[in-house]
């Protein structure tokens, strides 16, 4: 196994480096550095001395990716993609375009509140939805699942912008019941983010429900389940001792996906909860074009995204004896 994970770790450089070739690729088809300076100095009208003081300042003054008029490696170090992108392979993110500040302490400070609204609304999506699919499982070809799969459909055929702004409406200016932007360290949090997990969760039933069902419905029917009933187990008991640990492995495989949201939070909601999370950070930073936050936050998601393939490649050996990595 540890063959294994210096291997899958060692591929991930070629992947990160692509990664950030394509986003600053990206990045400066839509954008020039002039165009950067002009943004963050607030003004069309800006002198042309003070553009390229911003460009000095901050390194942006480098041709893109090949300096001609340098000699030898200077050819491709001096240049804005090594000097923005070399550093990131160690995690030193630097300093943003807009306002000077470190961004690695603004990631390391943003992320508790990304992790306070991803996490419970991760864990409280997962056991709903799996416990929504089992119980259409349970009292299948009845009214009872028609009704269940009719609601997934209608769940997950309203947007979730819907969802935010109903809720907002609904709960934080009809009932009052908690705060529909804002944020507060401490427990104080806990009236912020109630409101964003609930939606997080109800929004996410329809299509989760009805994965997880699939997943459930092509396990019932296989021979060990048959084995399973005839030995005089209940259907209740087939299905939470059987049939759900057997269905792991690709339940894992889903849940790796929004892994890195745990982190990078939901774009989205934190910008419609006033959080300030990363998902906000990241929102503010395309919106003011500061380059230097976005390709430290596109990379960063995929380091997690690849650490995340990786544990569940790991997690399989834990759920399923047979795996082996190799």
């Amino acid at each position: 196994m540890i063959q294994y994970i210096i291997r899958r770790i060692l591929y991930a450089f070629p992947l990160l480096l692509g990664v950030n070739i394509l986003t600053f690729v990206l990045f400066f088809v839509v954008n020039s550095p002039e165009d950067m300076a002009r943004m963050q100095l607030g003004h069309k009208h800006v002198t042309e001395q003070a553009v390229e003081n911003w460009k000095q300042q901050r390194g942006y003054h480098l041709p893109l990716l090949w300096n001609a008029e340098a000699s030898g490696t200077s050819k491709i170090t001096e240049t804005i993609f090594f000097q923005k992108s070399a550093g990131l392979f160690w995690f030193d993110f630097g300093i943003s375009d807009s306002d000077r500040r470190n961004i690695g302490a603004d990631i390391k400070q943003r992320m508790w509140p990304s992790l306070a609204v991803a996490l419970p609304t991760l864990l409280l999506g997962l056991i709903t939805n799996i416990c929504v699919a089992l119980l259409m499982v349970l009292f299948r070809r009845s009214y009872l699942e028609f009704g269940g799969i009719v609601l997934c459909v209608v769940l997950m055929s309203v947007s979730s912008l819907f969802y935010i702004i109903g809720g907002q409406f609904f709960i934080g200016k009809v009932l009052k019941l908690v705060p529909i932007s804002g944020y507060d360290g401490g427990f104080q949090a806990l009236k912020f983010i109630v409101l964003p997990i609930v939606i997080g969760v109800i929004s996410g039933i329809g299509s989760g429900a009805r994965w997880y069902r699939t997943l459930f419905l092509e396990e019932v029917e296989k021979d060990y389940v048959r084995t399973a009933r005839a030995k005089g187990l209940s259907e209740t008991q087939v299905l939470f001792r059987h049939v759900l640990k057997n269905a792991m492995i690709p339940i894992l495989t889903g849940v790796v996906v929004v892994l890195p949201l745990l982190f990078m939070g939901s774009l989205i909601m934190e910008s419609f909860f006033s959080i300030p999370g990363l998902g906000s950070y990241t929102i503010d930073a395309i919106n003011s074009q500061d380059f230097a936050i976005v390709r430290s936050m596109v990379f960063l998601g995929s380091v997690l995204y690849i650490v995340g393939l990786l544990l569940t490649d790991i997690s399989y050996t834990l759920v399923d004896p047979r795996v082996r990595l190799s």
